[in-house]
């Protein structure tokens, strides 16, 4: 590796810049962020990493970009859209959203809806082990609770992101876990007690400002709610199936088979109808799946011209001592989310250097795997171009940036971890 190459450079990450500056800049100057939409801003800034680096063939280039498209991660992203698109749409017309959500608001008081669908987001997503799946489950949900009682969408979406995020952090069988683990070389049981107690208190704060928000809310005072359970099956079947930890492919897939039979049943949909429903939700999610696949190429190009690693250079230049150790290895993998959009591949990239940093300052394993996940999760939970945030807002139709205001759980998480290290939490017997 050339001494510029280990250097990296600010100047690879421009592409990046001018996708938020986009997309966010003209949000704010507008007031309107719809203003600029998601695909639009995308292909700029694709057209603006292609055309870096001129030292190299635009052939090259399109080499680069293609792969970082075609990224395994990138891929099962993209199909997990369109199939959560084909489900919701499915469940949505044979009735399931509506006795689902009136299910919910004839036993649970009005201003626990949000805690409730919060902690039902925590469950499923430790079992299931993604993120992902847990949006593209409990998304629907959620917005049906946001249509019928008055609570804003975008706090609904938050909600259910709050809720995947927590389970992603701890889980036995998420991504993230096994990678935190295995590069800083601890046990799964030993890191999960370490993140359960420097986290929890976030979840239990979330919960407490998810009550008082909704506190008062509108839907207490309404009458009856009629519900099918027969219609609330194939959501059950959802989360029963996330609970054993069936891949999430295969439950989004049965999920909407399930409840295309039951909309037959009950005269909901024809077979020509339920075709129809499957490809309108397919088509409701395509432009988040597209954007996705080029904020993938985009990171590609970043990575291959140095961004990356001018990223790990910066975050490292200063640690002289444990308690800044430790803010380095935060720093370290935030940074990478930040770039990548990727819990996963940001704790693949940024793992063998955090376990270095470790060894050198004496932070014990359990400590820096946790510190890893804490604040990958933290920002794959606020990153408006995250594949959480856009498949919600995909869902939704809303904007990204609408959800961030009502992301309680994120920045709670990333509290929790900042407190852990200026206060050395959690003790650890020799």
């Amino acid at each position: 590796m050339t001494n510029k190459a280990k250097q990296g450079s600010f100047l690879a990450l421009f592409p990046l810049i001018i996708f938020v500056l986009l997309f966010i800049g003209t949000g704010i100057i507008s007031g309107d962020f719809s203003n600029m939409p998601l695909n639009v801003a995308v292909i700029i800034a694709s057209a603006i990493a292609l055309a870096m680096n001129k030292k190299e063939s635009l052939s090259n280039k399109i080499e680069v970009f293609t792969k970082g498209a075609g990224h395994p991660n990138i891929m099962l992203m993209a199909v997990i859209f369109v199939l959560a698109g084909a489900f919701a749409e499915t469940a949505k017309g044979m009735g399931a959203v509506d006795s689902t959500v009136n299910l919910g608001l004839s036993f649970i008081p009005g201003n626990l809806l949000m805690v409730g669908l919060f902690i039902v987001g925590c469950f499923i997503s430790i079992s299931m082990g993604t993120s992902m799946g847990t949006v593209a489950a409990l998304a629907p949900i959620g917005i049906g609770i946001a249509e019928q009682t008055g609570i804003p969408m975008a706090l609904a979406m938050a909600t259910v992101i709050g809720g995947a995020m927590f389970g992603d952090n701890l889980s036995m069988i998420s991504d993230t876990t096994i990678a935190a683990v295995r590069t800083q070389k601890t046990k799964m049981s030993d890191k999960f007690k370490t993140n359960f107690n420097i986290i929890l208190p976030g979840a239990i704060v979330t919960a407490i400002i998810l009550w008082i928000v909704t506190m008062g809310n509108e839907v207490n005072s309404l009458g009856d709610y009629p519900y099918d359970l027969i219609q609330v099956l194939p959501y059950l079947a959802v989360l029963l199936a996330a609970l054993l930890g069936v891949n999430v492919l295969i439950v989004l897939t049965g999920g909407t088979i399930f409840a295309g039979i039951i909309g037959l049943i009950n005269g909901s949909y024809t077979m020509t109808g339920f075709v129809k429903a499957i490809s309108q939700g397919i088509i409701n999610m395509e432009d988040i799946a597209i954007v996705a696949i080029f904020i993938g190429g985009i990171i590609g190009i970043i990575e291959h011209n140095g961004g990356i690693q001018w990223l790990l250079n910066t975050v490292t230049r200063k640690i002289k001592t444990k308690k800044g150790a430790e803010f380095g290895i935060a720093g370290l993998v935030s940074a990478a989310d930040i770039a990548t959009a990727n819990n996963t591949i940001s704790i693949i990239m940024t793992g063998p250097l955090a376990k270095n940093i470790a060894d050198e300052y004496n932070i014990d394993p359990r400590k820096s795997a946790s510190i890893l996940d804490i604040f990958a999760g933290c920002w794959q939970g606020l990153v408006p171009y995250g594949g959480q945030m856009l498949a919600a807002a995909g869902l939704a139709a809303i904007s990204p940036i609408s959800i961030l205001p009502y992301s309680f759980y994120p920045i709670t998480l990333g509290i929790c971890g900042i407190i852990a290290i200026l206060i050395g939490f959690p003790k650890f017997k020799k």
